[in-house]
């Protein structure tokens, strides 16, 4: 993997964690949390949207919102399993 796709990578998943958090208030985990989980999130949109019938645009707003969507998913799962 070359640098520079992994500089997107993180940068895409830092912005989509960061957006997700602010979405699902209260539920950030600091910088390296959100990029982690905008980068989970990015894979959980990637591979259920297309299910779902809804494509990303095949631009990085695309990538970003898809990954957000992805993200926010994880975060409420995740809300779900800790009041439990």
């Amino acid at each position: 993997m070359e640098l520079e796709i992994l500089l997107v990578w993180l940068a895409i998943g830092a912005i989509a964690g960061y957006l997700a958090g602010m979405i699902v208030k209260g539920m950030g985990f600091g910088t390296i949390g959100n990029i982690l989980v905008g980068i989970a999130g990015a894979a959980i949109g990637g591979w259920l949207l297309p299910r779902l019938g809804v494509f990303g645009m095949g631009s990085i707003a695309g990538a970003i919102i898809t990954a957000t969507i992805g993200a926010v998913i994880l975060l409420f799962l995740i809300s779900l399993i800790k009041r439990a």
